[in-house]
C-alpha cells in the first residue's frame, strides 16, 4: 500500500468536504430558519447535525456503489487502473474549471416549500449571495403556524436530498486502497462535513455574518476543478 498516496487521497477528502461544508447551503438555511422561528442556538445546532448525518450518508451510499464498481473495473483491468482514475480525476476536473470559467458553478438545491427551482441558483445568481433570504420569505420553514417538526422535515430533506457530489471522485481514487480506503473516506466525510457545518452555523449565529464565506460558493467549482487535476496528475506520475 503506497501510504502517501492514500494520505494524499485522505486529505485530499478532508479538504474537499470541509470546504463543501463552507457553502451557504450547509448552514445559512438553518440559520434563516432558526431566527424566523426563534430557535436556540442549541436547537439550531442539533437540527444542523441531524440534517447532516442524512446528507453524509445519502454521499456514503453513492460512495459505496462507486467504490464496488470501481473494484469490479479494477479485476478487469489491473494494472491499468490507476492511469486510467487519473485520466478521470482530471477530466472531472478540467469539467469543473470549465463551469467556473462559464460563470455557472456548481448548483446547489433550492430551499423546500419555495418557488424556486435548482437551476435558478446557477450563474449569476451566485454573485447576489442573497437568493437563500429571498427564498426563505416563499418558503413554509419560516412559517410559525407550520410547526416546528415540517420545518426540520424540510431542512433534513432540503440537505440529503443535495449529496456531496464533489467528494464522489476522491472515492474512486481510493479504490486500489480496498474497503479499508472507502471506511477512511466514509469517516472523514462525515468528521470534516459535520465540523464544518458545525464551525460555519455556529459562527453566523454568534454574528460572524462578515466572513464573506458565500465566495466559496461562487469559487467552489474552480477550486475542486483545480484539486482533481492535481490529484489526477499524482495518478499518473506516481508509480504504485
Amino acid at each position: 500500500m503506497n501510504s502517501t498516496l492514500l494520505t494524499t487521497i485522505a486529505a485530499t477528502g478532508f479538504t474537499v468536504a470541509f470546504f463543501h461544508a463552507a457553502i451557504p447551503t450547509h448552514w445559512l438555511p438553518f440559520v434563516l430558519v432558526s431566527r424566523a422561528r426563534g430557535w436556540s442556538r442549541g436547537r439550531t445546532m442539533a437540527v444542523a447535525l441531524f440534517s447532516g448525518l442524512g446528507h453524509v450518508a445519502l454521499t456514503t451510499l453513492l460512495g459505496l456503489l462507486i467504490a464496488w464498481l470501481g473494484f469490479q473495473l479494477d479485476e478487469e483491468i489491473g494494472h491499468a487502473f490507476a492511469p486510467v482514475s487519473g485520466a478521470v480525476l482530471i477530466a472531472i476536473g478540467l469539467y469543473y474549471l470549465w463551469r467556473q470559467l462559464r460563470g455557472t458553478g456548481i448548483c446547489h438545491h433550492a430551499m423546500p416549500g419555495s418557488h424556486h427551482h435548482a437551476d435558478e441558483h446557477c450563474g449569476d445568481e451566485h454573485e447576489h449571495g442573497s437568493h437563500w433570504e429571498h427564498e426563505l420569505k416563499d418558503s413554509r420553514l419560516a412559517s410559525i403556524s407550520a410547526g416546528d417538526w415540517p420545518a426540520i422535515s424540510g431542512l433534513f430533506l432540503m440537505l440529503t436530498l443535495s449529496p456531496c457530489e464533489a467528494f464522489l471522485p476522491v472515492y474512486l481514487s481510493a479504490v486500489q486502497f480496498g474497503w479499508t480506503g472507502f471506511i477512511i473516506l466514509s469517516l472523514i466525510l462525515a468528521v470534516a462535513t459535520l465540523a464544518g457545518m458545525t464551525v460555519f452555523t455556529w459562527l453566523t449565529l454568534i454574528g460572524f455574518e462578515k466572513l464573506k464565506l458565500r465566495y466559496f460558493e461562487k469559487w467552489e467549482s474552480g477550486l475542486l476543478g483545480a484539486i482533481f487535476v492535481v490529484l489526477g496528475l499524482m495518478f499518473l506520475l506516481m508509480k504504485h
